[in-house]
């Protein structure tokens, strides 16, 4: 299984999550919810094949820039995927 969480700001709009709604709807054993306070969405996919520039290039073709949060474990193909955060 595989969890991803993502931000996108303007996730919220009624237009915007219509429009995620009818993408990920389509996708085979992938569950999400939106948390009501933040422009946050969490993904849970039954197929370890799920790549992140899938999941991106649906936030692009609604007009949202993703941006995940956390760590993305196996979906993350290599180390320059991801970027070290320091204080």
């Amino acid at each position: 299984m595989t969890e991803l969480e993502v931000y996108a700001a303007g996730l919220r709009a009624p237009d915007k999550l219509m429009g995620l709604d009818l993408e990920l709807g389509a996708i085979p054993g992938l569950r999400y919810k939106v948390d009501t306070l933040h422009d946050l969405m969490f993904l849970e996919s039954d197929d370890p094949d799920l790549s992140l520039q899938e999941i991106e290039s649906i936030f692009n073709k609604i007009g949202l820039k993703a941006r995940f949060v956390g760590q993305t474990h196996t979906v993350a193909k290599s180390a320059s995927a991801t970027q070290v955060i320091r204080p």
